[in-house]
């Protein structure tokens, strides 16, 4: 099963909590590639606004402290515009460096539920290990937002390929490229006047070893004021190897929490939380875990303008 890598994660998101794939003679570790599935699921937004009620514009960033999180809803489907997208607040256009740093890592309902698709402790325990390693541990990486018709946006490629050599520690990925979906295509986007370098939701990432990874959006939502922002999305993937090895594709969902501060034109200090959830494609103990996070890893996350 197909963990996360911090992000940033995170994902920033976009990546790393730690799930494995056992697959006879191999372990791969979820938390090394993650965030992002078929391409017959749809994208979505659920947009909170300061006309909605003050619990809803507070959800977001409640979710930050709690370790019990039930995951949100899949609304794929609902808002179909075409360019649907998690947008960021202007003052985030632009390239920074990023350093995100892993504070916390949790299995709030057990270990076993960390420990593959069949529940396994011993793949659980060397997953929690490596993780614990990678506590209080700076990983520099570079992030760019691209300021679009429809609001300011990530450049899902250059961020996810970032993120993921970054806490790879390596160059891991041969290319990463978009793919059209029926709420997020690069048609929609053109018609609607956008341009041929809009982000869209989904990617494809090619890794230099036998293996890819598709990730789309199932749900999305944010808040903002004059220097504070909250947002999430949810990224299901679905990650393949692509050599002759018969081990099936796993399944992921992982719930991306932002929340940044504006503290300077130049700086913001902010925080990252990735959530992992079970998908009854993949995990024996779906049901046990009754939709709510199995995995929980908490980054800050400060950056710094370049451009």
């Amino acid at each position: 099963m197909v963990l996360l890598i911090a992000l940033l994660a995170a994902i920033f998101a976009h990546q790393a909590s730690s799930l494995t794939l056992h697959s006879n003679d191999q372990l791969i570790s979820r938390r090394q590639f993650a965030f992002h599935m078929p391409a017959s699921a749809a994208i979505t937004a659920t947009v909170l606004t300061r006309e909605q009620p003050a619990d809803a514009a507070t959800a977001i960033a409640n979710r930050f402290e709690s370790d019990i999180l039930t995951a949100p809803s899949i609304t794929a489907g609902t808002k179909y515009t075409g360019h649907e997208n998690l947008y960021f607040p202007d003052w985030l256009e632009g390239e920074w460096d990023a350093v995100q740093t892993l504070v916390s890592t949790k299995a709030p309902l057990g270990l076993e539920f960390i420990g593959g698709p069949q529940g396994s402790l011993e793949v659980a325990k060397a997953s929690m290990e490596e993780q614990n390693k990678r506590l209080n541990e700076p990983v520099i990486l570079k992030l760019k937002f691209i300021k679009t018709k429809f609001g300011v946006a990530e450049d899902r490629l250059y961020n996810l390929r970032s993120r993921l050599d970054s806490f790879a520690g390596k160059s891991v990925v041969a290319s990463v490229e978009y793919a059209d979906v029926r709420e997020s295509n690069r048609a929609s986007v053109l018609s609607a006047g956008g341009t041929d370098i809009d982000p869209l939701t989904t990617t494809v990432v090619y890794f230099k070893g036998p293996a890819a990874q598709k990730t789309f959006v199932i749900s999305h939502g944010q808040e903002m004021d004059a220097d504070s922002y909250w947002g999430y999305e949810v990224d299901r993937s679905i990650f393949a190897l692509t050599n002759a090895n018969t081990a099936p594709p796993v399944t992921s969902d992982t719930e991306v929490l932002y929340s940044f501060k504006r503290v300077g034109d130049d700086r913001i200090e902010g925080r990252l939380r990735l959530a992992g959830y079970l998908n009854p494609q993949s995990d024996k103990l779906y049901f046990d875990a009754k939709n709510r996070a199995v995995s929980l890893s908490d980054y800050s996350l400060t950056l710094r303008r370049i451009n």
